[in-house]
């Protein structure tokens, strides 16, 4: 019996070994050496290029914003901004209402500017600028996927920052008159920021130019590459807009390295392969041609007498004499199991394509091609099982198809037919991330999960404004301009102990919304 070391797998395995070993070395050198440069530069590209964007957008208000920051130092203790406000507009409205009281001819005063204005007007001015900037601020954090973008207001004196633009939301605590946690933003947050540990902010803020480097940051908030770009507006210098990214979170660079070290690994695996793809075809490769031949011959003759042919040919111990052999077996094993493994694989094919059929048919609208009422129930079942567990951030939209009727007398059950296609289209695009359900003939639902439970506010007005817009629409045919109403209701368990109440309560608001619209349901 001849040593293991005779064996194909061992003889492969160290070749493998060294061949890899080499590559990955030399691989990881050239990476190495090329990220250095490369990391840091996609970083300060990237930052410097948001920064500007920000720049731009207050340079743009010029001098509203001075005056917005002026008041800012010197009354955002004062201020009561609600903490978990999305928009600026009611806080706008608030202002301009303020505004044209105290404008009114009645009142006998000529206002001609911001600080002859009374400071209950003054305040919702702030009020409202100060939610139009931080939403500005959060929305380029979000748009650009970074973790924290800023406006600093520097006291260069005590070399303190203050956030006047916090990126991170912070709660107002208690002051000693009311206690109001968590209702309104903490302002004014200021830091003492030592001038010898974070010189690229003070050198930046002092020479009122970018700097080509980053101040890096490495404590509780994470560990981030911090960009500074000076606000300056109409030639006086007003604080540090600051940007930042996460370290782990920079790819493009990595993908450039990754491609260099591909590059270097590709030209070492060519030579490497080379090389043993030549030893390999002059020790080995040869037998297996052979026997890849009279595979081939097998195939086309299916005649079994090739494994005898095979088995004369066999000579040694090694692997490439077993496989000789055991192919031999195989052409014999095969000979007696192919029309049978043939019959088995034609009825599990034919087997496969009735369950499909069956399961469109039982699940399936014919006409929408969406879930029908069956795959509902299914799906509620699935539901208040897993409600169980705890499952509790789910929701049902109803949606009904007005004058449905209507169309089917006076146009046509096919023209009746368009308009349930064009309503089941517009309710799966507007709720594709979760499953919809034509139950009744013009009764559709929509059980939401995930993005669409956490937007279905925003999902419900576009769903309104869509249907507005084509029941309005006067160049379509009249089963083109779809009119539907819709109700939803989000499951609480304080009040709903299965799926069917949160339906009903939804079914109640679609008909509500249905009186709504004068829209209900013809007998």
């Amino acid at each position: 019996m001849k040593k293991r070391t005779d064996g194909l797998l061992f003889k492969f395995a160290l070749i493998f070994s060294i061949f890899t070993a080499f590559a990955l070395l030399s691989s990881g050198l050239a990476t190495y050496f090329s990220q250095m440069k490369s990391y840091k530069a996609q970083c300060l590209y990237t930052v410097k290029k948001i920064g500007d964007y920000l720049e731009h957008l207050i340079q743009e208000s010029g001098e509203d914003f001075i005056k917005y920051q002026e008041y800012y130092m010197k009354h955002f203790a004062e201020a009561d901004i609600p903490y978990n406000f999305t928009e600026y507009l009611t806080a706008q409205r608030e202002y301009e209402r303020l505004l044209a009281q105290t404008q009114s001819p009645d009142d006998g005063e000529n206002h001609t500017g911001f600080n002859s204005l009374s400071e209950e007007v003054r305040m919702a001015y702030f009020v409202y600028i100060h939610e139009y900037w931080l939403l500005t601020f959060e929305n380029a954090r979000k748009a650009f996927s970074l973790p924290y973008t800023y406006y600093l207001v520097p006291k260069e004196n005590i070399y303190n920052m203050v956030y006047m633009i916090d990126g991170e939301r912070s709660h107002k605590g208690f002051d000693g008159k009311k206690a109001m946690e968590g209702k309104y933003l903490y302002l004014g947050d200021e830091y003492h920021d030592d001038y010898d540990k974070y010189r690229v902010q003070w050198d930046t803020w002092f020479t009122g130019q970018k700097q080509n480097s980053f101040q890096v940051w490495n404590n509780d908030w994470g560990h981030t590459y911090a960009f500074y770009t000076p606000l300056i507006i109409n030639g006086q210098k007003l604080g540090l807009i600051g940007t930042e990214i996460e370290v782990k979170d920079v790819n493009k660079a990595i993908l450039q390295n990754t491609f260099v070290q591909t590059s270097a690994v590709g030209i070492v695996l060519v030579v490497c392969i080379g090389l043993m793809l030549f030893f390999i075809n002059t020790r080995y490769i040869k037998k297996i041609i052979r026997l890849e031949a009279n595979l081939q011959q097998y195939t086309r003759e299916k005649n079994p007498d090739i494994a005898s042919k095979i088995e004369a040919e066999t000579s040694g111990k090694n692997e490439i004499s077993s496989l000789y052999r055991q192919s031999a077996h195989l052409i014999l094993e095969i000979e007696n199991y192919i029309k049978n493994l043939f019959a088995t694989a034609q009825k599990l094919k034919i087997t496969q394509e009735q369950a499909e059929k069956m399961d469109v048919l039982a699940n399936r609208d014919p006409l929408t091609g969406i879930r029908n009422k069956n795959a509902y129930d299914s799906e509620v079942r699935n539901i208040e099982w897993k409600m169980q567990d705890g499952f509790k951030e789910f929701g049902i939209v109803m949606i009904d198809l007005n004058f449905l009727k209507k169309i089917n007398d006076t146009f046509g059950h096919e023209q009746g037919n368009v308009t349930i296609k064009k309503l089941s289209a517009i309710t799966c695009k507007i709720f594709k991330n979760s499953p919809v359900f034509r139950i009744g003939g013009d009764e559709f639902v929509v059980i939401i999960e995930g993005e669409d439970f956490k937007n279905i506010e925003m999902r419900v007005l576009d769903f309104n404004m869509r249907i507005d817009g084509l029941s309005r629409n006067e160049d379509l045919e009249p089963w083109e301009r779809v009119s539907a109403a819709l109700g939803y209701a989000l499951y609480d368990r304080e009040v709903d102990s299965n799926v069917l109440n949160v339906f009903r309560r939804a079914d109640k608001a679609m008909y509500a919304r249905k009186k709504e619209m004068k829209a209900v349901r013809e007998d």
